[in-house]
């Protein structure tokens, strides 16, 4: 029996990739000027970045946990099998609350075969993980090997990212007003990664272009075998930027495809716009 794919909408594939691909989306929501919205469904990531630039200050909150259970009750009633790869629990309460339900659905179908993956991931990191699972699962994999897969994945993606401006994280609480406020002054630009699932600043750079730079030798130091992997870049309204930095991997890593998205609604709440994030393995499946 095919193996169906779940995900939710912090892993910043586009809104067609779930239908072509035939991956249920759970929306996180967002609170954006007095009104709630899902991601992905009924907001889109411009929408919210005009919101931050007007001095609203977006809210988020997890996927609807009535929404877990009538996913997972009709799966568990038509005896289908399934994984839902999950944001990372660092950042979002999404994957405990999916767990809980779960529980109660396995309750009244002790046999519903589905699996919960704490990817730890976040952003076109865990969209990575998503998108090939999606098309291992189109080719009829088991669900073992597909389970086995996005395990590997979640533990070797790397996520390095800069922002645009640190007054964003400070709302969220990521780095200090203070920090914030010099940063700006200074033009320093943090890089952050995902380390365990949780945000954390490695590094702070002077200037722009320098950013990028280190970004590209940071990922000389950590990836494995460019020429024969996706190296994710997702965007928060900065495409041209993201063209930019595509063209310097291209030309200086050689990957085998470097694929680019809109961050979505939902971190990009709390990421700003201008933010660029790169994603990329750093040891590949044997």
């Amino acid at each position: 029996m095919p193996v169906k794919i779940l995900a939710d909408s912090a892993c910043d594939l586009p809104k067609d990739f779930y239908t072509e691909h035939n991956v249920t989306l759970f929306p996180l929501k967002v609170h954006v000027e007095g009104q709630e919205y899902e991601d992905v469904r009924t907001i889109d990531p411009k929408t919210v970045y005009d919101a931050i630039r007007n001095g609203d200050v977006p809210k988020t909150s997890q996927v609807s946990p009535l929404l877990f259970e009538e996913v997972f009750t009709r799966m568990a009633e038509n005896n289908e099998n399934g994984i839902y790869i999950a944001f990372s629990s660092e950042l979002s309460g999404t994957y405990q609350t999916s767990v809980m339900i779960l529980d109660q659905v396995k309750e009244k179908y002790p046999n519903f075969n589905f699996t919960i993956v704490n990817t730890k991931c976040a952003s076109l990191g865990y969209g990575l993980v998503v998108r090939e699972a999606a098309r291992l699962a189109e080719e009829n994999i088991s669900k073992e090997e597909v389970l086995k897969d996005v395990l590997f994945r979640s533990e070797h993606m790397e996520h390095l990212f800069t922002v645009e401006d640190l007054d964003y994280l400070a709302k969220g609480g990521r780095v200090s007003k203070a920090s914030a406020f010099l940063g700006g002054l200074l033009n320093i630009k943090p890089i952050l990664n995902v380390e365990d699932g949780k945000l954390v600043p490695i590094e702070k750079i002077r200037g722009k272009k320098k950013v990028y730079r280190r970004i590209l030798d940071l990922m000389k130091e950590r990836g494995a075998d460019f020429k024969d992997q996706v190296v994710g870049i997702s965007h928060a309204d900065a495409y041209e930027t993201a063209l930019e930095v595509k063209a310097m991997f291209e030309e200086e890593l050689h990957p085998k495809e470097v694929y680019i998205t809109d961050i979505g609604a939902v971190i990009g709440a709390h990421t700003g716009p201008g933010t660029i994030a790169i994603f990329f393995l750093n040891k590949l499946p044997s």
